[in-house]
């Protein structure tokens, strides 16, 4: 649900999480990896090896059980603790089981994972998530749930909000996406979805004028509902999502909100996300990879804690060097392009650079049509060889003195 930096057992919570991720030969070569055919190559190592090394330093690596895939459930169960600049200081307990379906050697692994999240700010988060391929991956069943209360700052709409201006608001949501797609054939897919959006209790909670308050008031109400379909598109070629080496990655959602589902209002959105991944130079194993991400609001107003904004897509991932929340607006355009690299021969230390720039136009004011760039460098560390799961440590700059450490469990996209 956060960015999280794990500090309990995160091999333990990688290794269970990802058990079985890839058979050999369908596995991607992962950040750093060698060719184990020739003796002059280094052996890949990841966290787990360090461990069994330092306390068992006479004990061999265990085989390489993930070469074989099989439809057993892998369990994990793991507390951890983190930091980021939204929340603070967190602590929480997550939870996750992946298995396949089948075992042909294509067929892509299945997961549920959710965790509960306490913060130093006093917000809670517990996500829900299901990511279900059935056999010959002819059905891709998607569930999104997500329980948030969440004090956070806001700083109005556009690129003239001063970032000394934020007002703190304390609100609770709750999500659930459900989407169900059809193989169409080769990496394509299409399917059908239902999307749902609660958020009450909304109030600001800093001390402020009576004016203000009553704007903030009138801006964002006490609660608000977004219900409605949504038609989704896919194409994924892809052979790793934790850690993508290669591929394409295009996805549409359009999404119908209506008053007779229940929506506050009616209003349209339209999500287009791009990837691509391609090893630079050719020969070697860094990664030189693009996001272009166009968030648009078609027709109608969306509640103002469901427009585009920084840090707020499915992942809340976009826009490192800016706090979550920092612009938003009725159309967001965001590009980012980040190359990884290797730092040590074994794979288990890598780097990445990385640069974004963000967007958001209305028809409001002139001020939206200002671009916020952002950059930073990053530290990676292999957490599972199997799968390519890193942890990701990042340091990003942005704008007005912005600036900040973000951490994921995965690449960022």
């Amino acid at each position: 649900m956060i960015r999280t930096l794990f500090l309990l057992m995160p091999v333990m919570l990688l290794g269970l999480k990802n058990n079985g991720q890839t058979p050999l030969p369908q596995r991607p070569v992962s950040q750093n990896a060698v060719d184990t055919s020739s003796p002059a190559k280094t052996k890949e190592k990841d966290m787990g090896d360090v461990l069994l090394h330092l306390f068992y330093p006479h004990k061999p690596l265990p085989a390489d059980s993930t070469e074989v895939k099989d439809t057993k459930k892998h369990f994990s169960l793991v507390p951890a603790v983190g930091y980021t600049l939204q929340t603070g200081f967190a602590g929480l307990v997550s939870g996750n089981m992946a298995w396949y379906n089948d075992i042909a050697g294509d067929a892509k692994i299945s997961s549920i994972s959710t965790n509960v999240t306490y913060s130093q700010y006093r917000q809670i988060m517990i996500p829900f998530q299901i990511n279900l391929w059935t056999k010959g991956n002819r059905y891709n069943i998607i569930t999104d749930f997500r329980f948030i209360k969440y004090p956070s700052v806001i700083y109005g709409l556009g690129g003239d909000s001063d970032p000394n201006q934020g007002y703190t608001i304390d609100f609770s949501g709750i999500k659930v996406h459900q989407t169900v797609m059809r193989a169409l054939g080769g990496d394509f897919y299409v399917g059908l979805g239902y999307y749902f959006d609660k958020i009450w209790h909304i109030r600001a909670t800093d001390s402020l004028s009576d004016d203000l308050k009553e704007q903030l008031k009138q801006t964002l109400h006490r609660k608000e509902t977004a219900s409605g379909f949504a038609l989704r598109f896919l194409y994924d070629s892809r052979l790793n999502q934790i850690n993508p080496q290669q591929g394409i990655y295009f996805n549409i959602v359009y999404r119908n909100n209506l008053k007779g589902l229940g929506s506050y209002s009616n209003w349209q959105s339209l999500l287009i996300d791009s990837r691509t991944y391609l090893h630079f130079p050719r020969q070697s194993h860094n990664v030189l990879s693009f996001w272009l991400m166009d968030w648009l609001t078609l027709d109608g107003s969306p509640p103002y804690l469901l427009l585009p904004s920084t840090g707020w897509d499915d992942n809340y991932n976009s826009g490192r060097g800016y706090i979550q929340g920092r612009y938003r607006g009725n159309n967001m355009q965001y590009f980012e392009s980040e190359y990884r690299f290797g730092i040590t021969r074994n794979g288990l230390i890598g780097g990445v650079a990385f640069v974004n720039l963000q967007h958001f136009s209305n028809e409001i004011s002139d001020a939206f049509s200002t671009y916020f760039p952002g950059y930073g460098l990053g530290l990676r560390i292999k957490l599972n060889k199997h799968s390519g799961a890193n942890l990701c440590i990042d340091y990003g700059f942005g704008q007005n003195g912005s600036r900040g450490f973000f951490v994921n469990l995965g690449e960022i996209f």
